[in-house]
């Protein structure tokens, strides 16, 4: 059947996040006889079957009726399954018929079932008269209040229980060799030494009130060529002679040394560095650097004049030495701190074997035969040293303090061990000296030998059992809790042993 009225009708596009509860609000807002559902054509909605069904029963309580535009196959399916009519645009939902909603059929509940007590009374087996009787329940629960003590008296008490067995202290003294040579840890006391190395770096500065001679004018002469061959020679300018303290000098111009043996030339030269030092005596100029050397000797027949000095406050050796004594302490601390940060807190560094391997950078500041009242000093140096990982001492002391423990003894609680003297380190880089090491061993006590003679006793019996069966230094301790039960538990597990 179908109509054909002109109705009003609310167009709904929906879009991909719409779910059921967005779609029904929607729904809530339509005023009119028909509610379309725009399906979109390149996005997903989740509205399963039942979702379409709970849409259609909203619709049907606004008085209004449903109806799709989608080309879903899916969707399709699921409209027609539940009678709501489907179109392929908006535009022929409008023109098109509707097909008549199905009416809405009112169920009416069936009446309940009179014979139902019968039917109970039927299937219900009654007990037996014994236990419905009122001597047989007394029974019955008396029965259960006794199994329940009986039970109570074997796993409510607990028992703690404290012994002291018998004690000894093993105490040795193991010569130590460490060396970055030996491979593993030895009974003998060989010991493998680990190295590691760090750079630090550092800046120092101190006030200095000492005068220096700050160089001011370069000292100046005459020297004398000689030619030792038959050849002119050739002079050039620059060329650096020098007295055998090393006082450097510099001719000033070219000159041409006459061919002939014994010829000579007179040049003029000036010192390399300024300063009073350049002021020198006659015939102290004897040296030629370079190949010239080989050609011609030189002298001064007077002595070079003119450099001098001034006196100013200043950083002299004696501050350097003090400055660079202060750093390198500095640094050392510095590198002890941050090897002791990289290896273990229980490994043994040994201090002696701390040594410079590079220094990489020492830069004082003003630099040397400048004037200054604070000297600066910049160093950056590598350092190297050796420790001992504290597992191999672990291993080492274990294994002595074990071959030292008794029959019927075992080990109880931790080694202790410090070396005896300080470490020294001789010539060929091995390390000696003495570890002491020590460690408490208690009488071996079996467990189930224990709970076999205290169980089931009193405190006093068990105590007294105790100290005439097994071996202690001190009365074994016993605790029963409740504190008012007099009798320690059947079940072993009930019973707790620690060892002191």
């Amino acid at each position: 059947m179908f109509i054909k009225v002109s109705l009003k009708t609310k167009i709904i596009t929906l879009e991909s996040h719409d779910d059921l509860i967005s779609v029904r609000d929607k729904l809530s807002w339509a005023k009119t006889p028909r509610i379309l559902l725009v399906w979109p054509k390149y996005e997903k909605v989740t509205l399963r079957l039942l979702d379409l069904k709970v849409l259609q029963r909203h619709a049907d309580s606004l008085g209004a009726q449903l109806g799709l535009v989608t080309r879903r196959m899916n969707v399709r399916r699921d409209a027609e399954s539940l009678g709501i009519p489907v179109f392929k645009s908006t535009t022929s939902a409008q023109k098109d018929l509707w097909a008549a909603p199905a009416p809405r059929t009112q169920r009416t509940p069936k009446p309940p079932r009179r014979d139902l007590r019968s039917l109970r009374d039927e299937v219900y087996v009654k007990e037996a008269a014994w236990r419905t009787s009122l001597l047989g329940r007394v029974l019955t629960f008396s029965a259960g209040v006794i199994a329940v003590l009986v039970l109570a008296t074997l796993f409510v008490p607990n028992a703690a229980v404290t012994l002291y067995p018998e004690a000894q202290t093993n105490s040795i003294v193991i010569p130590v060799r460490a060396s970055a040579s030996i491979a593993s840890v030895s009974l003998t006391g060989d010991l493998p030494a680990r190295e590691i190395s760090v750079t630090v770096s550092a800046e120092e500065s101190i006030a200095v009130s000492s005068r220096i001679a700050i160089p001011t004018a370069k000292a100046r002469g005459v020297v004398q060529f000689t030619n030792l061959g038959q050849d002119e020679v050739l002079i050039p300018a620059g060329t650096v002679v020098a007295t055998p303290e090393l006082v450097r000098f510099a001719t000033l111009n070219d000159v041409r040394l006459p061919a002939g043996v014994d010829e000579v030339i007179e040049v003029r030269v000036e010192a390399l560095e300024a300063g009073a030092q350049g002021n020198v005596e006659a015939e102290s100029i004897s040296m030629i650097e370079g190949q010239l050397g080989l050609s011609a000797t030189v002298n001064n027949l007077e002595p070079t004049i003119g450099g001098t000095d001034t006196r100013s406050i200043g950083a002299d050796e004696d501050d350097r030495i003090a400055l660079r004594e202060i750093v390198l302490n500095e640094l050392q601390n510095a590198a002890v701190a941050q090897i002791r940060a990289q290896i273990g807190t229980d490994d043994l560094l040994l201090m002696d074997t701390l040594e410079v391997v590079e220094i990489v950078e020492e830069e004082f500041s003003p630099p040397d035969g400048e004037a200054g009242s604070t000297l600066t000093l910049t160093m950056e140096v590598e350092y190297m040293a050796s420790y001992i990982l504290s597992e191999d001492l672990r291993q080492l002391v274990a294994s002595s303090l074990t071959a030292l423990t008794p029959p019927g003894f075992a080990p109880f609680g931790e080694m202790t061990f410090e070396p005896q003297n300080e470490p020294n380190t001789d010539s060929s880089d091995v390390t000696h000296f003495q570890l002491e090491a020590s460690q408490t061993t208690l009488r071996s006590v079996d467990a189930m030998q224990v709970f076999n003679l205290i169980r089931g006793r009193n405190v006093q019996a068990a105590q007294s059992e105790l100290q005439e069966t097994l071996s202690f230094r001190q009365e074994p301790q016993i605790e029963v809790t409740p504190s008012w039960w007099k009798w320690l538990p059947l079940i072993p597990f009930n019973i707790s042993v620690e060892i002191k």
